[in-house]
């Protein structure tokens, strides 16, 4: 009976840690059957998002903190989306006035719903990782496989090693969650694997309804590539990274670095 509670509870506080993404994808699939006049599409999901974002921070869903860290991954997000539609990787194909170089600004708001979710999950499930890596190792980690997004379109595409190396870094870090009075456990490598599946789970969705066009997509939808999974991993890992490594420096408790240690009883899930 308690697992079954706390399942509900699990549920129920995955849903709300998601209001931001969930926000953007019922957005993308209703503007995909209103008429392109008198606002286009991509400009409408635009204004949607800046309404979004704004009651979020006035409703205090999200913090001052919070709210930071989202626009990092905002300017991340939108700096990958125009290199990327740049050589072709995908494209958004319908017009708009909000379009620069070929990236819809609303694109951006997407990678800071994920970067949302993270930040919710932190605070709602009282998230606690230990053995993390020195933040110089683990920025290191995240800068290497940022560069690889760019760098991989001219020189060998190193994400399986990344993939590898990330295990290696990360492989005495758990993440703790508490539901109720019950901690459980996972490997924190784990964690982002689940993270990156309903990453692109979600992608299929946005795919479906035009939020943007992969290349074998342009003559109909068809399931999103499952190498794009890594990619998804290796994206997620640079969000953790970069709200674990803030949260840290602002002497946030939650972070245990590998040298420290954290006595938790727990049970594992």
């Amino acid at each position: 009976m308690r697992k079954i509670r706390h399942l509900i509870r699990f549920t129920y506080l995955e849903a709300i840690c998601c209001v931001f993404p969930v926000a953007i994808f019922l957005a993308l699939a209703a503007s995909r059957y209103l008429p392109a006049e008198p606002i286009a599409r991509y400009d409408l999901l635009l204004i949607w998002c800046l309404l979004v974002q704004i009651v979020l921070l006035v409703t205090h869903y999200e913090s001052k903190e919070e709210f930071k860290l989202i626009l990092i991954f905002h300017a991340i997000g939108l700096g990958l989306e125009l290199f990327k539609v740049q050589v072709g990787s995908w494209s958004y194909p319908e017009a708009a006035f909000s379009k620069v170089f070929g990236v819809p600004l609303y694109a951006g708001f997407m990678y800071a719903s994920v970067a949302s979710y993270i930040c919710q999950a932190f605070r709602r499930f009282d998230l606690r990782i230990t053995q993390f890596p020195r933040p110089l190792f683990a920025l290191a980690t995240g800068l290497l496989v940022y560069a690889n997004f760019f760098t991989h379109h001219w020189l060998f595409d190193f994400r399986w090693i990344l993939m590898g190396l990330v295990a290696l870094v990360f492989y005495k870090s758990w993440v703790y969650f508490r539901l109720d009075e019950t901690v459980y456990r996972m490997p924190l490598v784990l964690s982002f694997g689940l993270i990156a599946w309903f990453i692109w789970l979600a992608e299929n969705i946005v795919t479906f309804f035009k939020g943007w066009v992969y290349p074998n997509q342009q003559d109909g939808w068809e399931l999103v590539d499952f190498g794009k999974l890594s990619s998804w991993f290796l994206l997620v890992i640079i969000t953790i990274l970069i709200v674990s490594v803030e949260k840290y420096r602002l002497g946030d408790r939650s972070i245990e670095l590998n040298y420290l240690h954290l006595r938790l009883e727990v049970e594992d899930s």
